[in-house]
């Protein structure tokens, strides 16, 4: 792209030059009409003077910055050169023309990644990976980068690493001229959110049959996934410092969640610039489903053929979608805004909610049970009224903890009256499940503790049996490591009433949801989404509007929580609007 200054910017430039001479001339003015003085009129001319010269460096400052950055931006566009065109894929016509801020690009990305040193990008050689076998999920492999310094465990002739060549070349089931190839689920673990959808979509390649390896950017010891880590412990920060803080600070950290603009496409596509070595070591042709866009900017650079990118939330911004790539909505409002932003429709498509197999798959089951529970002690009816079980999950940056208290303690004679069961996920936040101890402990409230992914899973087992019940109203569930924090509430969403959480990912899951305060202005559109859909509500703000909607859903003569889950059977076998996963799998390999 020509480095031409453009003719608006140097107006503006020639404008601001002037402020000076303009600053001395009325300090001139003002000391000779108005000054009684002589020291008055030698301090109002000093004054002019010192804010003159103040101007005069911000201007100087200012045009040395914007040449800087006009070489920059070019520089770093081609450091590596790679076949990801940002510039080209958001300017595709005079409607949604999106000249590049070229300061604002170039300073963030020497900010975020190059440093003042100045850090050269890595394009050869790829970083080693080998493959182990995943103690959680059966049939799932995970990538790790080859370490001299790891323990290589032999149980008999079962070893812990395989290399990614063997695992790749694995045979599937089924005839010679119909090989299923290996899928790649590449993603990075910044929250809870993009490994959950990794998850989703990792379950539908398993029960397709596809050898499946998780492939987390983090994962692969290096300086590249270090420069990953630097901005995921920025981004948790923020969200919790806006979460508890509130007021003005959660406004702005709101609104900066909805500035992802061409600019912030292009951003990132420089950071993910650095990161080649972290996935160059697959042939070209491997399907790859990636579930944060990072992830699909470096398969786009390198010149991946099949990759999928599964846009998140409901709120369309330039930030979350990718050129080279088949990028899939989950809801109608982001396919056609997209669309009229200016995305190919050809590199664009509707694809459903990302969800988990497992859920999927028991939709109609578990919607039925749930109604039954529902309807319990309405009128008429002979059963006794059955405790709504709401499942509470703390997000991967452990945000929203004042709002989550404060609800339990309001909640607290409503579950010693049995009208409600709390299912407390605190995932792997060691302060999350401090502070539900210690809410708890104030309100005096019972509870079990559960640690392991086996303890979580038989407790699921236990409750899909309709006349089984947890064994105290409170349940708290905290692990030492973030697998079983994110696999959790995957699992007790089947024996949930209502999930409750904030509109993240979790928004577009097949179970009747309560959402609670968000974290950035974005996820309140997810909200929105279900409520039109019917399969959860709008967004509590505040905890008294979570009682009162709480206050419906436990009154047996409301249909508002059957309704929901009819909802969601007829949304899942009208629509299939819940086979976004599925889906995705299948067009990696079909591309």
């Amino acid at each position: 792209m020509s480095t031409t200054t453009s003719p608006s910017l140097s107006m503006q430039s020639m404008g601001i030059a002037f402020l000076p001479v303009v600053i001395l001339g009325v300090g001139k003015h003002i000391a000779e009409s108005h000054a009684d003085t002589a020291f008055q009129k030698i301090v109002i001319w000093y004054s002019s003077m010192g804010v003159a010269a103040f101007l005069a460096l911000l201007v100087v400052g200012y045009h040395f910055a914007s040449s800087w950055a006009e070489a920059a931006y070019d520089n770093y566009k081609n450091d590596p050169s790679t076949l990801c065109d940002i510039d080209a894929f958001v300017t595709t016509s005079t409607y949604n023309t999106n000249l590049p801020n070229k300061l604002k690009v170039s300073l963030a990305h020497k900010i975020q990644v190059r440093g003042w040193q100045g850090r050269v990008a890595k394009t050869t050689p790829y970083i080693p990976v080998e493959c182990t076998e995943s103690p959680h999920v059966e049939g799932l492999w995970v990538a790790r980068d080859v370490s001299s310094k790891r323990k290589i465990i032999d149980d008999g002739n079962k070893e812990e690493a395989y290399p990614i060549a063997d695992v790749l070349g694995m045979k599937q089931e089924g005839d010679a001229s119909n090989v299923k190839p290996p899928v790649v689920i590449a993603t990075i673990r910044m929250g809870f959110g993009h490994h959950r959808i990794a998850y989703s979509a990792a379950s539908w390649a398993i029960k397709a049959g596809h050898t499946t390896i998780f492939h987390d950017f983090l994962n692969i010891q290096s300086e590249e996934s270090d420069l990953i880590k630097t901005l995921d412990v920025l981004y948790s920060k923020f969200s919790r410092l806006a979460s508890e803080l509130g007021g003005p600070l959660e406004k702005m950290w709101g609104q900066a969640m909805k500035q992802g603009d061409a600019d912030g496409l292009r951003i990132a596509s420089l950071t993910a610039n650095q990161l080649l070595p972290l996935l160059q070591l697959y042939p070209l042709e491997t399907p790859i489903v990636c579930t944060h866009q990072i992830c699909a900017l470096v398969a786009s650079a390198i010149g991946f053929t099949n990759v999928v990118n599964l846009v998140v939330d409901n709120y369309p911004q330039w930030f979350l979608v990718v050129p080279r790539t088949l990028n899939l909505t989950q809801g109608p409002v982001n396919y056609q805004s997209y669309l009229q932003m200016g995305v190919p429709s050809a590199e664009l498509k509707l694809a459903g909610h990302w969800c988990p197999e497992q859920l999927v798959s028991n939709i109609d089951v578990d919607c039925t049970r749930r109604i039954h529970r529902a309807h319990c002690s309405a009128q008429g009816g002979t059963e006794e009224y059955k405790a709504r079980r709401l499942l509470i999950p703390v997000g991967g940056a452990g945000a929203q903890k004042s709002f989550i208290l404060n609800l339990i303690e309001a909640l607290q004679d409503q579950i010693r009256a049995g009208r409600i069961q709390l299912f407390l996920n605190a995932g792997d936040h060691q302060h999350m499940k401090v502070a539900f101890e210690d809410i708890l402990s104030k309100t005096q409230l019972e509870y079990d503790v559960v640690t392991t992914t086996q303890g979580v899973r038989d407790f699921q087992e236990r409750l899909l049996d309709p006349s089984n019940e947890p064994n105290k109203a409170i349940t708290l569930f905290a692990f030492p490591d973030y697998f079983p924090a994110v696999a959790t509430t995957d699992l007790l969403c089947r024996v949930s009433d209502l999930l409750t959480c904030k509109p993240s990912e979790l928004a577009f899951y097949p179970i009747p949801k309560l959402h609670i305060r968000r974290v950035g202005d974005h996820e309140a559109y997810s909200a929105i989404r279900a409520a039109e859909v019917n399969d959860g509500s709008l967004e509590c703000r505040e905890v008294k509007d979570a009682i009162r909607l709480l206050e419906l859903c436990c009154d047996p003569q409301c249909d508002l929580l059957a309704s929901w889950n009819t909802s969601i059977m007829e949304n899942h076998n009208k629509l299939q609007m819940y086979h976004g996963c599925k889906n995705a799998v299948q067009w990696a390999i079909d591309k």
